[in-house]
């Protein structure tokens, strides 16, 4: 569902997503800013995301915390060292030894470990 709410906001228009990590507990998002603002555009996706959960697990409550953490890029070596770090989260967490052994992530430039 999380990752339905990410395409989502790429579909709509939004974001042009560059790489993506869905955590058991935070999501990693790189995007380009399309149309809106960045805060519009996560209201929107944690809005839509925790109302699926709760659909899907009959549950209420907080899904998100408030707020984002937002960084601007500079370069392309720079979209591509933030994918890098993106795709390595699962890695750095030990809940895989590579990063193509997870499932909920995707790159624009990443296929697999080799491409690190």
């Amino acid at each position: 569902m999380v990752i339905h709410e990410i395409n989502s906001c790429e579909y709509e228009g939004l974001v042009d997503s560059h790489a993506w990590v869905v955590m058991p507990d935070h999501i990693h998002w790189l995007v380009e800013l399309r149309s809106g603002s960045l805060k519009a555009c996560l209201q929107r996706f944690k809005s839509r995301s925790a109302r699926a959960i709760h659909s899907m697990l009959g549950t209420s409550g907080a899904i998100w915390q408030p707020g984002f953490y937002d960084h601007y890029l500079r370069s392309d070596e720079d979209l591509r060292a933030q994918a890098r770090y993106i795709a390595l989260n699962p890695v750095r967490a030990g809940i895989v030894a590579k990063t193509e052994d997870y499932p909920h992530q995707w790159s624009r430039w990443i296929r697999n470990c080799a491409g690190l």
